[in-house]
């Protein structure tokens, strides 16, 4: 699979200077991690699961998670068990690579038994979403998780599965200023005595709102809520450093959205470049509560996160489009880790118009390069207009 691959070759060409990379799930962690991108969450109970998400593959999704926990009802737990048993067997029997495929539970002991039940499917499952997660009730969940693949028949290279952990950091512990300390120290304890089981770490802003009975409009951001923004400070301060002992942290979810097939208007489709309607674009998002999505991905980034949860298929596009890596990022990243520049110094950016200072920005300049080998890196005249128009529906 590859970011934008659903998009014809011939289009791809035009869009990219340096084309998005091929991954599968058994890339290694580091390639999985930015690869995530716009991880669309969808119900256990959907009775055409399987179907759901082969056609969300064909628009361009790359990681799912299946829920078990709060989209749910508590009296169905047992009945969208039984589902996902089925529609995973029934994706087995189509023979089609899905998406990055995660199973949200509710209880450590989910894991092994789920495990268990989804037999030779087990092979189309990347791992499990963690929720809640705080030290005294991640550790089970992740020991869980470890004896569940050490159960599963191995190989000559090792286990059949390899099931990687995304524990989403949402209770109150780490939301209340008296507790986060302690909390985060444990959890940042935990995720690095499991760091090969981690894959990334998720934000469940939703929650943290819960807790003071608030709920962010459309047009303010995850970064205008005060309160929430203290929270994702703190979390990428201890637990997403550039030092090597980070992690991948994801953006939160975004809520809004319009139920309509033809999500913009019909005349942004007409062509893959649009010249000067950059404006009409935008307008088109603004009518449809997207603006405040498009502000709030820009701020994850510049924030330190990277990919999204996100609970509607309208949100996976401009999370990618916004994910490519720009020409002029490229390039002022290229020329940062230059061989020669190994010794610092400053010098003027390609596209004149900044300062690269070379010790300071190299952090910046491979996590740049990381996200540019999977998301790819945008043509010079290219920027987020065309490739979302590139990417919307006929």
């Amino acid at each position: 699979m590859r970011h934008f691959g659903h998009l014809a070759p011939e289009v791809r060409h035009r869009l990219f200077h340096r084309e998005p990379g091929a991954f599968t799930a058994d890339s290694p962690p580091h390639l999985l991690a930015p690869a995530l991108g716009a991880t669309l969450y969808s119900p256990a109970t959907r009775p055409r699961l399987a179907e759901d998400i082969l056609k969300q593959a064909g628009r361009g999704v790359v990681s799912m998670v299946l829920c078990l926990e709060d989209s749910i009802d508590d009296a169905e737990v047992a009945e969208a068990e039984e589902n996902l048993v089925r529609q995973f067997a029934d994706l087995a029997e189509r023979g089609v690579e899905p998406p990055l495929l995660f199973i949200r539970v509710r209880a450590a002991e989910q894991i092994p038994d789920l495990v268990r039940r989804l037999g030779t499917s087990i092979r189309l499952l990347s791992g499990f979403v963690l929720p809640k997660f705080t030290e005294e009730r991640g550790v089970p969940f992740l020991e869980a998780l470890v004896a569940a693949e050490a159960e599963l028949p191995a190989g000559p290279e090792g286990p059949a599965r390899r099931l990687f952990a995304m524990p989403v950091l949402e209770s109150p512990e780490l939301l209340h200023l008296e507790s986060r300390a302690e909390t985060l120290a444990g959890i940042a304890r935990t995720v690095d005595k499991y760091r090969d089981r981690v894959l990334a770490l998720r934000l469940g802003v939703t929650d943290f709102c819960s807790a003071y009975g608030l709920r962010r409009p459309p047009d303010m951001t995850a970064y205008d809520v005060q309160i929430v923004a203290s929270v994702i400070a703190d979390v990428v301060n201890v637990l997403g450093r550039a030092d090597g002992t980070g992690f991948t942290v994801t953006g939160p979810v975004w809520e809004y959205f319009r139920v309509q097939e033809r999500m913009f208007k019909p005349q942004l489709r007409r062509s893959p470049f649009l010249e000067g309607r950059a404006d009409e674009l935008r307008q088109a998002l603004i009518e449809h509560d997207m603006d405040g999505l498009l502000r709030e991905i820009e701020l994850d980034r510049a924030n330190g996160l990277l990919g999204k949860t996100c609970i509607h298929p309208s949100h996976v596009l401009p999370v990618h489009a916004l994910s490519v890596v720009s020409h002029e990022e490229f390039s002022d990243a290229e020329d940062i880790l230059r061989p020669e520049r190994g010794g610092g110094g400053v010098l003027r950016s390609s596209y004149t118009n900044k300062m690269n200072e070379v010790k300071p920005h190299r952090a910046w300049a491979e996590r740049t390069l990381r996200r540019a080998e999977v998301f790819g890196v945008a043509r010079e005249d290219v920027g987020f207009v065309e490739l979302l128009a590139a990417g919307l529906p006929a």
